[in-house]
């Protein structure tokens, strides 16, 4: 697997010059050219990558999923994810602006430390952000100032060039979850069917079927964790994990309340191995245990 280690690497592969910073820079695609190489059939970055592609062409895959560029999207790419980029479907007139940035860069900031809570950079490129123009304009404005910036490297420089990065994420967040609430149709059928996801893995009568989890969940839905937690999290107030012990706890009720199954069968045919890790969720999540709730109905 290739990797493309500093941003200079990245700049020669779009067959531009230099970059004005060693760890940052905003490029704009209509003036690259993507340069023959094998890199591209497979490689992995030690930078972050804000993609804003108007116009543009291409098929990319990042991880598992595939995607065909579409105009006015931004994607957000993490380090150490494989991506492959296929040159044929590019075309000369891609327009656009790439904001990359050097996991280094980040080192004694804050904002290492908090970069992880922005899922989007695991988002499946599927997931890209559509922006209006003028949340396309108040983005394009902060990657400007930090071009700008990468002109005057002193003492004040990478505080400023983070400051605006975070400013940007911060916006980013804001219109996915604008994206997230105006996507009315497409929104409802995707909470539809994580509700009849959920109702029919736990009416199923396998015991064999272990705890679900998120990336099941994830998986069967076609959608990144991260992208379905943030959804769910702004239509319900609860993220995907939450989701999920609601519905068993519910589940568990119903067995506790109208069956006789002992408590470890009922924890084995709700997917745990061990009926004391049921008891311990069931009591976390009620306050009493199964066995206490079990005997209130007598």
């Amino acid at each position: 697997m290739n990797t493309i280690k500093s941003i200079s690497a990245f700049h020669r592969l779009l067959s531009l010059p230099e970059p004005k910073h060693p760890m940052v820079s905003v490029i704009d695609l209509s003036e690259t050219v993507f340069i023959e190489d094998d890199t591209w059939k497979g490689f992995v970055s030690r930078y972050y990558c804000v993609a804003l592609k108007r116009n543009a062409t291409g098929k990319i895959k990042y991880g598992q999923q595939h995607y065909d560029y579409d105009k006015g999207v931004l994607s957000f790419t993490a380090p150490n994810q494989v991506q492959y980029l296929d040159l044929k479907t590019m075309e000369c007139e891609n327009t656009g602006y790439l904001l990359i940035f050097h996991e280094d860069l980040l080192l004694k900031h804050n904002l290492a430390k908090t970069i992880s809570s922005y899922g989007f950079f695991s988002y499946a490129v599927n997931e890209a952000l559509h922006l209006s123009e003028d949340e396309e304009n108040d983005l394009l404005e902060i990657m400007y100032k930090i071009d700008k910036e990468c002109l005057h490297i002193d003492y004040h420089t990478q505080e400023i060039i983070l400051s605006q990065i975070e400013l940007l994420l911060n916006y980013s967040k804001r219109f996915y979850e604008r994206q997230f609430i105006t996507r009315k149709s497409g929104t409802h059928q995707l909470l539809t069917k994580f509700e009849t996801f959920l109702n029919d893995y736990f009416n199923q009568e396998s015991s064999e079927k272990g705890l679900l989890t998120v990336h099941q969940i994830a998986e069967a839905m076609n959608l990144s964790p991260n992208y379905l937690s943030d959804l769910l999290r702004v239509h319900t107030g609860q993220n995907t994990q939450q989701h999920i012990h609601e519905k068993l706890i519910n589940k568990a009720k119903e067995k506790l309340s109208t069956t006789e199954l002992s408590i470890s069968e009922i924890a084995y045919e709700l997917g745990f191995e061990h009926s004391q890790s049921f008891s311990t969720l069931f009591k976390k999540k009620t306050n009493i245990s199964p066995l206490e709730f079990r005997q209130s109905f007598n």
